[in-house]
């Protein structure tokens, strides 16, 4: 019987990725990904999972903060959609974890690398056919780096190419990528034979252990629902937000018009899931395109500081 748990519902993923008891997975993910820095041995969780009692209490925020021996800060997450700002949001949040190491009066020279990973489901940058993207401070011809302080990786895990006839002998990036892809439809016994990971292994252990406690899967099915009625409204927005394009596209130029309707269309939709007042389309009208992005990002923090 497949275990039926999926490790990209957000709180599957900082259960089994944020533990301190599965450290040991955690420093196996992050080295697979990180694979030209210095190898990991030890991390230390600065935001460890702590659940709560039932499905309708709140629970503590879902990335997973980390530094390892080396002094770095690590950031990890996983996105099953495509947020409002997304590339702004990852920016202003590897930033604030730099930022955050220093006190009035120290030096710059205590600074330590921050680096913030992300895994989605969709494709941040559809052109891109890259599994792994690795966005750090580089001149513009890509020979010179200023510094590695600053590190965003992306796992778009819809490139990958990786099947389960050749999973098994897959980098260790492209071996996470699958798993995360499909361990909710796979057995142990399947797991087992598939991975040649003992951490791996560890972390389906995870699933198997929430999907047979009462008190995880009730946890699991309130966020799984809040995900996909989140997933369904956005998708929605964004049909609206098209339609909306289309019309006023006619009358303020294709381009402009379409990008603005789908503004509006998310605004709507995460309005909506936040229990707000809807807008009037008088309101919106009185907006222009950089005032409803300052808007869409506003909504999406409160989205996210709702699940914390």
């Amino acid at each position: 019987m497949a275990i039926g748990i999926s490790p990209l519902v957000d709180f599957v993923f900082k259960l089994m990725l944020g533990s301190p008891e599965h450290s040991r997975v955690t420093i196996h993910f992050l080295n697979a990904i990180l694979v030209d820095h210095p190898r990991i041995t030890s991390v230390q969780f600065l935001n460890p999972f702590l659940g709560k009692q039932t499905e309708t209490d709140k629970l503590a925020v879902l990335d997973i903060l980390a530094t390892d021996e080396h002094g770095r800060l690590l950031n990890i997450e996983v996105q099953t959609s495509l947020p409002v700002g997304m590339s702004q949001r990852l920016t202003y949040y590897v930033s604030s974890i730099y930022v955050s190491q220093l006190y009035e009066s120290d030096p710059y020279r205590k600074l330590r690398p921050a680096i913030s990973i992300c895994v989605l489901s969709q494709s941040m940058f559809p052109k891109s056919t890259g599994l792994h993207l690795d966005f750090r401070l580089r001149d513009v011809s890509g020979e010179l780096t200023l510094n590695d302080d600053l590190q965003i990786h992306l796992l778009q895990l819809n490139n990958l190419q990786v099947t389960a006839e050749n999973v098994y002998n897959a980098s260790p990036a492209e071996r996470w990528a699958w798993f995360l892809l499909n361990a909710d439809k796979l057995t142990s016994a399947e797991i087992r034979r598939l991975f040649p990971d003992q951490e791996i292994l560890e972390a389906a252990g995870v699933l198997e252990m929430i999907s047979k406690t009462p008190e995880q899967m009730m946890l699991y099915n309130a966020r799984l629902k809040m995900q996909l009625d989140n997933e369904a409204r956005l998708y929605h927005a964004r049909e609206e937000g098209l339609k909306e394009g289309l019309k006023e596209g006619r009358e303020e130029g294709r381009e402009e018009g379409l990008e603005k309707g789908e503004q509006i269309g998310r605004i709507k939709a995460m309005r909506e899931v936040l229990g707000l007042r809807p807008f009037t389309a008088e309101e919106f009208a009185g907006c222009d395109a950089a005032q409803l992005a300052s808007l869409a990002d506003q909504l999406q923090q409160q989205l996210r500081d709702r699940s914390s």
